[in-house]
């Protein structure tokens, strides 16, 4: 099995227990560790894959907390530096991401953001790895650290290092002066897989959507419009071995439609539409899929059993309460 390593921010999650932080009599806040990125380490060490997570951390009490918790969830954090003087957070004003309530970033300044190429000992960095894993969010982030990923991903290409990539989008976070279409691209093309959806595939790699899509199109033109949209990714990025997709719509705070596509360059597969109303946590879904993709890449060439499995981690997540998955599929 492959050593993968996860890159990107640690954040902390602070959420309201209703839909108002200062509107409820009992004015309570729960806090959960977070962060796309550790997300998906920490399923993956659920799961059984052999991960490490590299962030940047103050020093303080705070932080001795959050990596005691990755380490509980079987995540290598001892590349991860200690430096700057705050983590992250982000205000969810909502029930455990159950109805679309806002959410406000907390992230200028903090300790990932602030990392500059001289602080990554890229041997150090990579060593013992096989798998290098990252988001959109981060370029997302500030030109310093768009920079800062092209060379990551350069070294990482050099030393023969397999790259995923999440196309997370957050229309919030892209906000010093440049669009996801001038920063993505030269980044993707390092990548050999590639997770999504189609509409941030048209956001962040111009990749055509027909924009009558929504949650009432039937399933089987959403599928076609998947396999149209991969096809595209796969001639823009010769490199790219593996897409996939997921396909998430609510229709009220307890439900939930989730399916998934898989795309090689010889097969197109679906999975089953997973649909509940007894949803727990909806934050982090996503992120438990790209797990659940990642370990089944490692695991079987099998295209259903894949995107079965990476299906069946997202939907799992629904039930666990936090940001992090257990690793279920």
């Amino acid at each position: 099995m492959p050593h993968v390593l996860s890159f990107g921010e640690i954040l902390i999650r602070q959420q309201s227990v209703g839909d108002s932080f200062f509107g409820s009599q009992e004015n309570l806040l729960r806090i959960y560790p977070g962060g796309s990125e550790a997300n998906v380490a920490c399923s993956l060490g659920q799961m059984g894959t052999a991960v490490q997570y590299a962030s940047a951390f103050p020093t303080n009490k705070l932080s001795e907390e959050v990596l005691s918790v990755l380490n509980q969830h079987q995540v290598d954090t001892s590349k991860c530096l200690q430096i700057g003087d705050r983590i992250g957070s982000y205000f969810l004003l909502s029930a455990n991401g159950l109805t679309k309530g806002e959410v406000i970033y907390d992230r200028k300044y903090s300790s990932f953001s602030q990392l500059q190429a001289a602080d990554l000992d890229f041997d150090k960095l990579f060593e013992d790895v096989d798998w290098l894993h990252w988001t959109a969010l981060t370029p997302a982030l500030n030109q310093e650290m768009a920079d800062v990923m092209l060379l990551v991903l350069q070294e990482a290409k050099n030393r023969g290092i397999y790259i995923s990539v999440d196309l997370n989008y957050r229309n919030r976070l892209w906000q010093y002066g440049k669009s996801p279409l001038e920063i993505m691209p030269e980044l993707l093309a390092y990548c050999q897989v590639i997770m999504g959806n189609i509409w941030a595939a048209n956001t962040m790699a111009g990749i055509p959507v027909p924009e009558s899509l929504d949650r009432h199109t039937a399933k089987s033109d959403l599928v076609e419009a998947a396999n149209s949209s991969a096809a595209a990714l796969f001639a823009k990025f010769p490199q790219v071995e593996h897409i996939a997709n997921t396909f998430r719509f609510m229709d009220n705070p307890t439900h939930n439609l989730f399916f998934g596509t898989y795309h090689s360059k010889t097969e197109n597969t679906v999975s089953t539409t997973y649909e509940t109303n007894e949803i727990i946590d909806r934050i982090g879904s996503g992120d438990a899929f790209m797990a659940g993709l990642i370990h089944a890449l490692c695991m079987t060439k099998d295209a259903q059993e894949i995107i079965n499995i990476a299906t069946g981690a997202g939907y799992e997540k629904l039930f666990v309460e936090g940001d992090f998955g257990n690793g279920k599929y």
